[in-house]
C-alpha cells in the first residue's frame, strides 16, 4: 500500500527535532558526565531544548582544560589577542539573526529590543578587541622612586577565572563579563544557569567555536548555579571569580568559600546595568583580573 493511502502516515506536519544543548569544553561539545538534562522552555512555556546539567566532575574537567590552555594565550602578543577577539565579533555579526531570534523566542522580548541588545554586544566585543594592547599603558607604567632604580609596573594575567552569569543572563551580560577576563590573557569558565537563557549561552559558545579563540580559553557549562558555586569557590586551581547582579545568597556562597584559599572574587555588586557603556567599556572592568608585577632595575647614578 502506498504512503498516500496509508492513513497512519502523518501528512499534515512533522515533529520538530528538539535540540540538546551540550556543554562547551576545550573547543568541543561534550554531554555532561552525569547524563542529566533539564528542559528549556520558551516565553510561551513550550519545551524548545534540553540543556545539559553540568556536574562537579564537569567543572573539574573544564578547569584542567582551561589551565592547560591559558599560559599560551597569556604569552600571545596583545595585538594577536585583539585580532582574535575581533574575529569573535565577526562571528557574532554573522549569527546576528540567530541571536535576535533566540532572545525573542526565549525571553519574549520584541524584535527591536533584541536587535538593539545584539548590536550592542557585538560593538562591545569590538571595543575589547581594541583594549588588549592598551591595558599595559593604562594599568602599568614607570614608577618614581627615591633611589638609583628604574621601576616598572605591568599587568599580567591571573589565570583561570570562573564567570558566573546572573539570572536572565542576556547576550550583553555574557560578553560584558567574559571579554574583560580573556582580553588580558586569562581563560574563562562561564557558568550559565539553565533556568536563564541557556540556548543563548550555547549559541555564543558555537560562535566561539567557529572563531579563532583557542580551545580552552572560553568554556561554557550550563547547570544549577547553587549546585556549582561552592565547588567554584573552593577549587584551588580557579584563580578568580567574576560575576554581576547575583543574589545575596549566591554572592555569599562564593565569597565565603573563596576565603579559604584567598581566591579573588569580583562580583561588581554596585555596577550599573550592562547597557551602561561608560562603565562596561572601561579598562577598569579588566583591572580585577590582572596581577600587577613590579620590576626594579638598577640605573647609573
Amino acid at each position: 500500500m502506498s504512503a498516500a493511502n496509508d492513513k497512519s502516515v502523518n501528512v499534515k506536519g512533522r515533529l520538530e527535532v528538539v535540540k540538546t544543548l551540550k556543554l562547551f569544553v576545550h573547543g568541543a561539545f561534550p554531554r555532561s558526565e552525569s547524563g542529566r538534562t533539564i528542559p528549556v522552555r520558551d516565553a510561551k512555556k513550550r519545551v524548545v531544548a534540553h540543556a545539559s546539567h553540568a556536574s562537579r566532575k564537569d567543572l573539574r574537567d573544564t578547569v584542567e582544560a582551561a589551565n592547560a590552555a591559558q599560559p599560551k594565550w597569556a604569552a600571545a602578543t596583545a595585538y594577536n589577542r585583539g585580532q582574535v577577539i575581533y574575529r569573535l565579533a565577526e562571528m557574532l555579526e554573522a549569527r546576528r539573526a540567530e541571536f535576535v531570534s533566540l532572545i525573542v523566542s526565549i525571553e519574549g522580548r520584541s524584535k527591536a529590543d533584541a536587535t538593539r541588545e545584539v548590536d550592542r554586544a557585538i560593538d562591545r566585543c569590538v571595543c575589547y578587541a581594541g583594549w588588549t594592547d592598551k591595558i599595559a599603558s593604562v594599568l602599568g607604567g614607570k614608577q618614581p622612586v627615591a633611589g638609583p632604580y628604574f621601576v616598572f609596573s605591568m599587568p599580567e594575567a591571573t589565570g583561570t577565572v570562573a564567570v558566573v552569569l546572573p539570572d536572565g543572563a542576556q547576550l550583553l551580560a555574557i560578553v560584558s563579563l567574559v571579554l574583560p577576563v580573556i582580553s588580558s590573557g586569562n581563560a574563562a569558565i562561564v557558568i550559565a544557569p539553565i533556568h536563564a537563557n541557556a540556548p543563548l549561552a550555547i549559541a555564543f559558545a558555537e560562535a566561539v567555536a567557529t572563531s579563532d579563540v583557542p580551545a580552552g580559553i572560553i568554556n561554557v557549562l550550563t547547570g544549577m548555579r547553587g549546585e556549582l558555586a561552592p565547588w567554584i569557590a573552593t577549587h584551588r586551581d580557579i584563580a578568580a571569580v567574576a560575576g554581576a547582579h547575583l543574589s545575596a545568597d549566591d554572592a555569599k556562597a562564593l565569597e565565603l568559600g573563596a576565603a579559604e584559599n584567598l581566591k579573588r572574587v569580583c562580583l561588581f555588586a554596585d555596577a550599573p546595568k550592562f547597557e551602561d557603556d561608560a562603565f562596561w567599556h572601561s579598562p577598569f572592568a579588566i583591572q580585577p583580573f590582572v596581577e600587577i608585577k613590579t620590576v626594579w632595575h638598577p640605573s647609573a647614578l
